[in-house]
């Protein structure tokens, strides 16, 4: 069904968004089913249940539901759907031999939250073998269960995929309900605003100078600006959701002009892909109606498992017309003592002895002795939170 958002730059795919969310008839005919005992149940850890309410709100356009063979052999394989649609990131649900050998095709299968509580519906299209191994160097480019997504492959997942279009049947409330909106919110959002060229900024961090320079350079070109952090899944040692944005709230409050600028939570689990996943957040923010996507050093990086730039590579692999959304690539950025301004290696003519460099020990070292970094580095205001944060 249209959905009115073809003012604003097509969903993904070039169709109209997916929406996989039940009316009222039948979320209460599959509740009835569940509690009379007639459906076969899947309990879905946090992953997957993220996962299922992105389908649903259309976030992961063009997909309905859970990867079926076909397509998530073409992702592994090739970065691309079986239709050709770009795509990089599995999105599958896995289950054991047994749990598998259980289920019938065309089953409808109830799917619940770690809790025990119905969340969704499977209609079951097929149930496959897949190769673990294989998913892990193609997609993450290693086997070492040191990276967060390949131990999670390797020691949480099933050996049998279940594929086939989802139904959601309740959303877990937000976490931050100010800033809860989904792909169709997103869009009335920018329409509301006069915004047509917007420009997404991804992250699972504060913002510092550095990134304020490019967003900033970002803002020159397009209309508007959505941050969009990840407020799902992310690793142990990631700084909290809720620290963060408060960070983001104070950039914003003190260092951005309100009516150009809007906030926004994303509640995706990371999967640390680098390039990979760069394409797939790219998708994503397509998606909510973004036209420009912002990609810098080592996007959804871990440890040194990827290039500092291969995140920015990956687009060239791609026509720029399929995958829709125009990356921005910036360098690193930095203050330079000499041109007393943010620049990078594109824009300043002077060597690293007149740049300021921190690294993220070194950070966290000075916040949890509560000493602010250098104003060059990170502003006061958002120093402060992270002090505090790292304090409790």
């Amino acid at each position: 069904m249209s959905n009115a958002t073809h003012d604003l730059i097509t969903p993904h795919g070039g169709g109209d968004l997916v929406d996989r969310r039940a009316d009222d008839a039948t979320r209460a005919e599959l509740r009835d089913r569940h509690a009379a005992g007639d459906l076969p149940t899947v309990q879905l850890n946090s992953r997957e249940v993220s996962d299922v309410e992105l389908i649903a709100n259309g976030a992961f356009t063009p997909l309905d539901g859970f990867m079926g063979a076909a397509d998530y052999e073409a992702v592994v394989t090739r970065g691309r759907l079986a239709s050709g649609v770009p795509w990089t990131i599995p999105i599958t649900l896995s289950a054991s031999e047994a749990q598998a050998s259980a289920l019938k095709t065309g089953a409808t299968v109830a799917l619940t939250s770690p809790s025990g509580e119905l969340v969704a519906a499977l209609e079951l299209r097929e149930s496959y073998a897949y190769d673990k191994s294989r998913e892990a160097n193609n997609v993450f480019g290693t086997e070492e269960t040191a990276h967060p997504a390949v131990a999670y492959l390797m020691g949480e997942m099933g050996d049998r995929l279940l594929a086939g279009p989802i139904t959601l049947l309740k959303a877990t409330p937000p976490a931050f309900p100010e800033y809860d909106r989904d792909p169709r919110g997103t869009r009335a959002l920018f329409r509301e605003n006069g915004w047509q060229r917007v420009v997404a900024f991804q992250t699972r961090n504060p913002i510092h100078r550095a990134h304020e320079y490019i967003i900033k350079c970002a803002l020159e070109i397009c209309d508007g600006l959505l941050i969009h952090p990840i407020v799902g899944f992310t690793k142990g040692d990631d700084i909290p959701a809720d620290v963060r944005v408060r960070c983001y709230e104070a950039s914003m409050q003190n260092y951005f002009p309100a009516d150009r600028v809007a906030l926004s939570s994303l509640p995706a689990a990371m999967r640390y892909a680098g390039p990979k996943e760069a394409i797939f957040h790219a998708i994503m923010r397509r998606n909510y109606g973004c036209t420009h996507f912002i990609v810098g050093r080592d996007h959804a990086g871990v440890g040194n498992y990827y290039g500092t730039y291969d995140a920015q590579k990956i687009f060239d692999q791609y026509d720029p017309e399929e995958i829709g959304i125009a990356p921005l690539k910036f360098e690193h950025s930095f203050f330079c003592k000499h041109c007393d301004g943010m620049a990078t290696a594109k824009t300043c003519p002077h060597d690293n002895s007149q740049h300021i460099f921190l690294s993220g020990t070194k950070v966290r070292e000075m916040l949890g002795e509560g000493k602010r970094p250098p104003a060059e580095f990170s502003r006061p205001e958002v120093a402060d939170i992270l002090i505090e944060a790292y304090r409790s």
